[in-house]
C-alpha cells in the first residue's frame, strides 16, 4: 500500500494530443517543421492528433470515471506566445484556462509542464538553446504561464526529459529540430536549458509563492545484476556516471540533476568535457540551483550492471528472449525500485514518477473492448517494485502513468499506443482499455489490488538438486528426462530447502532464488509458520540396496544433533521390479533382543521385508527400521531434515572405506516392537480420476491426484507441494510433464488441472 496522500494520475503532452484549429492563433514549433522534412515513420502529422483542443471536456469526464486524481500535461509555448517572446495569444489563454477549469470540475489535480520539446520555430531560427539569450526567452514564457494560470494550478514542472531535448534533438538529430551539433555547442545548449530552468523557478516563485515546483529528467536505470553489495554499488556508480560515448553524452542523470540540486556539475563530467567546456560562472550555478519541491523522473526501463573482478563496472547480459514492449524497449520492472532508491539516496528530494508505461499492440476485440492484459501485467510488476521502494523509506509522492490515451508518438507517428484509453484515430472515439479499468482499482485501493498486496500468486516451478550415490542408477535421466550425467544418480531433491541441497526457482519473479531464501524473504507465499521450510520432496532411484536405516524423532535429534529436526517420511512407489520388496520394520520383540541381534550381526533374522508393487504407499515414522531395495524408485515426502542413522550397509566400500554406522544411536531410537505392516502400507490401485488422501500425520498430508480430463483443487491457507510422476497436462495455462516439481502458494485459490497425468501432492498438516 502507498502513503495516504499518494498522487495517482496520468500524463500527456500538448503536441501529442491537442491538434490544431485554423483559428487557434498558435505559432509553429520545431516539430511542425521537422514533420515537413518527412521525419515521421508512418507519414502522419499532429495537425489533429487526439483533437483534445476540442474534446478536452469529454477526456476529463473519462478521466473522472477512471478515478484519475491528477493529470500532468504540457502547454505549448508557441500556442501561448506565437513568436516565442512577444504578445500572449489570448485564445490560448482562454483554451488552457477552460481546460484547467474542466479538470477542477472533474476532481482532477493539474500539473503543468512548461516544456515538453515544443520549441517555437521562430526562436529556433535564432539559434534555439545554443543562443545565449535562450534562458531569458524561456523566462518570459514562464512568466506568462504563472501570470495566467497559477490561480487555477498549484503544481508546475519546468522541463520534461531535457536529456532527450539535447541528445535526440541536437546531438544525433533523431528528433526535432534534427540537428547534429558539435559537442561544445550541445554542452552549451544544455547549460542554457538549465539556466532557463532556474529563471523559470524564480519567475513562478515570484508570481505564485505557494506553488510546488519540480523538474522531470529521465534516463535508463542501471540496476544491479544481483543483490551482492558490490553489484549494487557498481549499478549506483554507473547510474550517476559517464560511461556513454560522446555521441550519446547527454544520456546521464547527474549532469542534469546535480547542478539543480547541488549547485555544481559532477566532477567526473567536468573532467570528461574539459576540452569543450565554456566558462561556467558562480552566478550561473547559483541561478540553476533554485530550490525545487520534488524531482520528477520518467522511468521506463534499464540495464543490468555488475562488479567486475577488479571492482570495475561491467554491463551484464540480458536474459535470452527477454520481454520487450512494442517500442522494442526491455521490460525491467526492477527499475521502479532501484531508480527512486538511488535518486532519493543521492538527492534527498521527494520523487514523483512523472512517466512510466509501455507501448502495446492494442486492438479492439469483437466485443468492442480492448483487452490489453500485457499492459496490466507490466504495470503490476512495475508498481509492485515502486511500492517496495516506498516500503523501504523512499519518499515517492506519486505516480503518473504515460499516457492517458493513445496519441502522436513523435517520429513513430500513430504506430505506437501507450494509452490507458484507446483512440480510434479516424473517428476519434475513445475506449477505455482493460488496463484503464484495472488502474481505477489500483487508485481506489491505493495500490491494495497489486499482486504484492494480494493473494494472486503464480505457481513456483523448481529446478531440482541431484545427488550421486553408490546405490544410484540412471532412471532419473533415462525415465524422468532430467539433464544429469552419470549412472549413479540416486536422488532428485525436487522441492528442497535444505543446506545439503536446495531447489532453485526456475522462472517468474523469483527466478534464480533458492527455496530456502524464498521462504525466508517471502513468507506470505507460504502462510509461513516455521523458521525454515519444513518439508522436502525427492525422487529416489535405487539400482542396488540402500543402507538399512532409522531416523530419530524431533526430541532426540534436538538433543543429539545440534537442534536438528527429526525425520518422518513416506514413500510412494513409482516403479519396481517384479517381486520387489522394501525393508519396513524388524522382528525383535524386545529391545534386549534387538541389541543382541545387532551385536551378533543376525541381520537376516532382524530385518523385516515386505513385498511391494507400483502404487504402494508406505509411511515411515521415526524409529522405523527401513531401506529401499534395488530396482525400486519412490517419491519421498519428508521433514526437511537429513538426519539418518545407519545400522547396516552390507559392508560396502565407498571412496576406499566402509561408510560410517551409528549402531549406538540406532539402538536408542528404534521403536520396539515394530508396528504392524497393515498400519504402514496403503495399496493405491485406483486409476480413476480423483484425489486420494494417502496419509495425514503430525507433519504433512500426502495425496495422490489422478487427472484424466479436468480436476479442480482449492488452495487455501496451506501451500501445496506438487510433483508430476506420470503423464502430462496443464495446471491452469502452465504445461506440466513427468518430473516437474512446483509449489502452489498459500491462498492460490482454484487450481485447474487438465490432461492425463498423476501427481503426488502434499502440504503441512
Amino acid at each position: 500500500m502507498f502513503r495516504d496522500d499518494f498522487i495517482w494520475g496520468v500524463a500527456a503532452s500538448a503536441y501529442q494530443t491537442e491538434g490544431r484549429d485554423k483559428n487557434d492563433g498558435a505559432g509553429d514549433n520545431i516539430w511542425d517543421a521537422f514533420i515537413k522534412q518527412g521525419a515521421i515513420s508512418d507519414g502522419t502529422d499532429a495537425s489533429v492528433a487526439c483533437d483534445m483542443i476540442h474534446m478536452y471536456d469529454d477526456d476529463f469526464a473519462i478521466m473522472r470515471m477512471m478515478g484519475i486524481k491528477a493529470y500532468r500535461f504540457s502547454m505549448s509555448w508557441s500556442r501561448l506566445i506565437p513568436d516565442g517572446v512577444g504578445k500572449v495569444n489570448e485564445k490560448a489563454v482562454l483554451f488552457y484556462r477552460n481546460m484547467l477549469k474542466s479538470m477542477k470540475a472533474n476532481g482532477i489535480r493539474p500539473f503543468i509542464t512548461l516544456f515538453h520539446w515544443e520549441y517555437p520555430l521562430v526562436l529556433e531560427e535564432k539559434g534555439g538553446w545554443v543562443n545565449p539569450k535562450s534562458p531569458e526567452w524561456f523566462e518570459k514564457y514562464a512568466e506568462a504561464v504563472a501570470e495566467n494560470f497559477s490561480d487555477l494550478c498549484d503544481d508546475f514542472i519546468t522541463f520534461n526529459e531535457p536529456q532527450c531535448t539535447i541528445n535526440l534533438g541536437l546531438v544525433n538529430g533523431a528528433h526535432a529540430p534534427g540537428k547534429k551539433l558539435p559537442l561544445k555547442d550541445t554542452l552549451f545548449a544544455a547549460h542554457n536549458l538549465l539556466k532557463a530552468h532556474g529563471l523559470a523557478v524564480k519567475a513562478i516563485r515570484r508570481l505564485a509563492p505557494e506553488a510546488k515546483i519540480g523538474y522531470a529528467p529521465t534516463c535508463g536505470v542501471a540496476y544491479p545484476n544481483s543483490d551482492d553489495p558490490r553489484d549494487i554499488e557498481a549499478a549506483r556508480k554507473r547510474y550517476f556516471g559517464f560511461d556513454n560515448d560522446l555521441s550519446n553524452w547527454a544520456w546521464n542523470v547527474s549532469w542534469f540533476l546535480d547542478p539543480v540540486v547541488f549547485g555544481k556539475y559532477p566532477d567526473e563530467g567536468l573532467k570528461l568535457f574539459k576540452d569543450d567546456l565554456f566558462e561556467i560562472t558562480k552566478e550561473d550555478m547559483e541561478l540553476i540551483n533554485q530550490p525545487i519541491d520534488f524531482i520528477g523522473q520518467n522511468i521506463y526501463n534499464g540495464y543490468p550492471v555488475k562488479a567486475g573482478e577488479n571492482g570495475e563496472t561491467v554491463y551484464a547480459d540480458r536474459e535470452r528472449g527477454y520481454n520487450r514492449t512494442a517500442m522494442d524497449w526491455p521490460v525491467t520492472p526492477q527499475v521502479l525500485y532501484w531508480g527512486p532508491k538511488f535518486l532519493y539516496e543521492r538527492y534527498h528530494k521527494d520523487i514523483l514518477i512523472t512517466e512510466n508505461g509501455l507501448a502495446n499492440c492494442d486492438m479492439v476485440a469483437a466485443d468492442g473492448c480492448v483487452h490489453d492484459g500485457n499492459r496490466i501485467a507490466f504495470l503490476d510488476k512495475y508498481l509492485c517494485n515502486l511500492q517496495k521502494a516506498t516500503d523501504e523509506g523512499v519518499s515517492v509522492i506519486g505516480y503518473l502513468h504515460w499516457s492517458y490515451c493513445d496519441n502522436f508518438e513523435w517520429t513513430d507517428g500513430y504506430s505506437k499506443r501507450f494509452g490507458l484509453v484507446y483512440v480510434d484515430y479516424p473517428s476519434l472515439k475513445r475506449t477505455i482499455k482493460d488496463s484503464g479499468f484495472w488502474y481505477k482499482k489500483v487508485i481506489k485501493s491505493n495500490g491494495g489490488v497489486l499482486s504484492v498486496n494480494s493473494f494472486v500468486r503464480e505457481p513456483i516451478f523448481l529446478e531440482p538438486h541431484f545427488t550421486h550415490n553408490v546405490w544410484g542408477g540412471s532412471k532419473l535421466r533415462d525415465v524422468f528426462g532430467y539433464d544429469i550425467e552419470g549412472d549413479d544418480i540416486g536422488e532428485c531433491w525436487g522441492i528442497a530447502a535444505h543446506p545439503n541441497g536446495k531447489s532453485i526457482v526456475k522462472q517468474g519473479e523469483y527466478r534464480g532464488m533458492g527455496l530456502d531464501e524464498l521462504y525466508k524473504t517471502h513468507g506470505e507465499l507460504f502462510g509461513k509458520t516455521y523458521d525454515k521450510f519444513p518439508l522436502l520432496t525427492k525422487i529416489i532411484d535405487a539400482r542396488s540396496d540402500l543402507s538399512i536405516q532409522v531416523h530419530p524423532d524431533d526430541e532426540y535429534a534436538n538433543i543429539h544433533e545440534n537442534g536438528s529436526l527429526g525425520k518422518t517420511e513416506c514413500w510412494y512407489v513409482l516403479d519396481c521390479d517384479e517381486g520387489a520388496s522394501l525393508v519396513v520394520g524388524h522382528n525383535a520383540a524386545t529391545r534386549d533382543e534387538l541389541c543382541r541381534m545387532m551385536d551378533e550381526g543376525r541381520w537376516n533374522d532382524l530385518i523385516r521385508e515386505v513385498k511391494i508393487k507400483k502404487g504402494d504407499f508406505i509411511q515411515i515414522d521415526p524409529g522405523t527400521v527401513h531401506a529401499i531395495k534395488g530396482g525400486v524408485s519412490v517419491l519421498e515426502t519428508q521433514q526437511n531434515s537429513d538426519i539418518t542413522y545407519r545400522l547396516y550397509d552390507y559392508d560396502r566400500m565407498w571412496n576406499g572405506s566402509k561408510r560410517e554406522l551409528h549402531v549406538d544411536k540406532c539402538k536408542d531410537v528404534i521403536t520396539v516392537p515394530a508396528k504392524d505392516l497393515s498400519d504402514a502400507i496403503v495399496h493405491d490401485t485406483d486409476d480413476e480420476q480423483g484425489i486420494r488422501l494417502l496419509n495425514s500425520c503430525k507433519y504433512y498430508k500426502v495425496s495422490r491426484v489422478n487427472v484424466k480430463t479436468e480436476l479442480e483443487m482449492e488452495i487455501t491457507d496451506r501451500y501445496m507441494l506438487c510433483s508430476c510422476i506420470e503423464g502430462s497436462g496443464l495446471m491452469g495455462s502452465h504445461f506440466i510433464k513427468k518430473g516437474d516439481h512446483f509449489i502452489l502458494p498459500a491462498n492460490y485459490g482454484k487450481a485447474l488441472f487438465s490432461g492425463d497425468m498423476k501427481l503426488i501432492v502434499s502440504c503441512e498438516a
